[in-house]
């Protein structure tokens, strides 16, 4: 099968738009017919020249809403016409990871997700001749793709598969940091640092949590707005003033819960500084540039902080990702107010920019 796609060659270089060739699905895989894509800040670090050994040429992209146009042999849950929201971190149900309750990692595609092949150890993708890699398993900058069953989530059919898609990274993993990861409690203190696309879900899961002060920071104005819409009782441009200071100063020497989504280490450290110590906690969820460290003073810790780190949330996808469809369906969730423009395939490399000036929250491919 052919369809259009954007193929990632080059750091710090634009999408190659192009034609690609798409095989059938294998044993346990499905063939999916994308409506829709959004674009994240991770596709983007992928291109940037900061990742760990990018894996090229691929295909990009891992916030996708589609519909299940072909199923492999030996796919059980899924049938065509379903609609699905692949997933960048599987759940089997069967590997140890699966089992603990109290984790949302599966081992079962480890061996190769890393290697950007599928299960088998080849790839479905190929361009002029060449294979392509597939990237965090999912690929979503093409019309179609190829992925295993346990890295799908079946979703309801009435839900707008051009909104749910970005349940597939950015909301659920600040939701998820702050309700999953972190359990914020109801009358609690709250900080974020940094409110773009995943800090602003950060203070939303805050928000659903009941917390009682839920403060923002970040160096744009704009965006410290946004994250009145979002929950936040307070903000702080941090460009202006001292961040930890102004957070300790609102709650008392420090929050109960606080959130980095930014991926710079500084901030990082900052966030720490600010958890009130005695049982506070500290959550890490951006990713920051290959190589780079954080360092802190052990008594941070032993006076009592809790610093943890989150993917995606801590959403086991395909059996809690719906309910989070259910949720923005019955109007618990805010998704629609995070989309900045809908695009056509062709722009992608147009909004690629605009994100990487922090001009964005989230663009929507629409196939």
């Amino acid at each position: 099968m052919k369809a259009k796609a954007a193929i990632f060659t080059e750091e710090k270089k634009p999408l190659i738009l192009d034609e690609i060739e798409i095989d059938d699905p294998k044993e346990g895989e499905v063939l999916v017919k994308l409506e829709a894509s959004g674009i994240c800040h991770t596709d983007l670090h992928e291109m940037s020249g900061k990742a760990n050994n990018p894996l090229m040429p691929a295909v990009l992209g891992h916030e996708g809403g589609g519909i299940v146009h072909k199923v492999g042999p030996g796919v059980k849950g899924l049938k065509e016409g379903d609609h699905v929201v692949p997933l960048y971190i599987s759940e089997c149900g069967e590997c140890r990871e699966c089992k603990d309750p109290n984790t949302n990692l599966c081992s079962a595609l480890d061996d190769t997700y890393y290697e950007g092949v599928m299960p088998d150890g080849t790839t479905r993708l190929h361009w002029n001749g060449k294979d392509l890699y597939h990237f965090m398993g999912t690929s979503t900058f093409a019309e179609y793709t190829v992925v295993p069953e346990i890295a799908l989530a079946k979703v309801r059919q009435d839900a707008p598969l051009d909104r749910v898609c970005l349940l597939a990274c950015g909301i659920t993993t600040g939701i998820g940091a702050a309700l999953n990861t972190a359990k914020v409690t109801h009358g609690s203190t709250c900080a974020v640092f940094g409110v773009g696309p995943i800090g602003l879900n950060a203070v939303q899961g805050c928000n659903l949590a009941g917390a009682e002060k839920i403060i923002a920071l970040d160096f744009h104005d704009e965006r410290l707005a946004k994250a009145k819409e979002f929950g936040a009782t307070h903000t702080v441009n941090a460009r202006n003033e001292d961040g930890v200071k102004a957070v300790k100063s609102m709650t008392d020497g420090g929050a109960d819960f606080v959130f980095e989504a930014t991926g710079n280490v500084k901030a990082m450290k900052q966030a720490l500084e600010a958890t009130r110590y005695a049982g506070g906690k500290c959550c890490l969820i951006g990713v920051a540039p290959h190589g780079e460290e954080i360092s802190f003073a052990p008594r941070m810790i032993i006076a009592g902080r809790t610093l943890m780190g989150t993917a995606f949330g801590g959403c086991k996808g395909r059996t809690e990702l719906p309910d989070l469809v259910n949720w923005y369906m019955d109007g618990k969730i805010k998704i629609d107010e995070l989309v900045t423009e809908e695009i056509p395939l062709e722009k992608i490399n147009w909004a690629l920019e605009q994100m990487a000036q922090d001009a964005a929250y989230r663009f929507i491919i629409k196939y």
